[in-house]
């Protein structure tokens, strides 16, 4: 079986980074999923970045306004309405047809911090689906090694929804041989979510969300 790759960038963008990540996709004719933070995008240009990123034909979710701290680690309807319904209105028609959260995983963990009750259910309300993640290579702490942990993941497993940064210009750099190395490992790139990876899909928990809800 062809093994598969999902890629998505977190917390830019970044006026630096997020350009040189798009010419590298599209050299190679690629989609991604982009995971914007609100603070990034409401600083100078970022709108404009985060429009060039639609306009490539990549999907935009949310990934909370400020990423500062877990939903489950602050519960209650006020960072439910902060983090997640004020960036999505932040994002407007960038975010497209279907409404994408992220959670803050604070160093890419999973757990009961991931999520408050309320939050759970403001997102199946509202209908969203949630896009987790099983491969962190931490690219942020070490932008030359992040690479080769990232393609022992993807050999590894059958599906790996990868988590990389628009935002570090050192760990990025190595980008473009990590797609070329992938690639010539017959490795199928793939803009779908697996499905191990979605636990609320379009407002319908499609998942265990018991392990990462506070109190769950």
């Amino acid at each position: 079986m062809t093994a598969r790759l999902t890629l998505s960038f977190d917390n830019g963008p970044d006026p630096d980074v997020t350009p040189f990540v798009l010419r590298e996709l599209a050299a190679r004719g690629l989609s991604a999923t982009f995971f914007p933070v609100g603070d990034q995008l409401r600083k100078p240009g970022g709108r404009e970045l985060l429009a060039e990123v639609a306009a490539a034909g990549h999907v935009i979710g949310n990934h909370s306004m400020t990423h500062t701290v877990p939903l489950g680690e602050s519960p209650g309807w006020e960072t439910v309405g902060r983090e997640i319904a004020d960036m999505q209105d932040l994002l407007g028609d960038l975010a497209g047809d279907e409404k994408l959260f992220r959670p803050f995983g604070g160093g890419g963990r999973l757990g009961p911090h991931l999520f408050s009750p309320e939050a759970v259910q403001y997102l199946v309300a509202e209908r969203y689906t949630v896009a987790l993640w099983n491969s962190v290579p931490r690219d942020w702490e070490d932008p030359d090694g992040w690479s080769e942990r990232a393609r022992r993941d993807v050999q590894r497993r059958p599906w790996t929804l990868l988590v990389l940064h628009d935002i570090v210009k050192e760990a990025m750099e190595h980008l473009p041989a990590f797609l070329d190395g992938v690639l010539a490992d017959g490795v199928e790139i793939t803009a779908e979510l697996p499905p191990e990876c979605v636990p609320v899909c379009r407002g319908e928990v499609t998942g265990d969300l018991g392990p990462l809800v506070a109190g769950g």
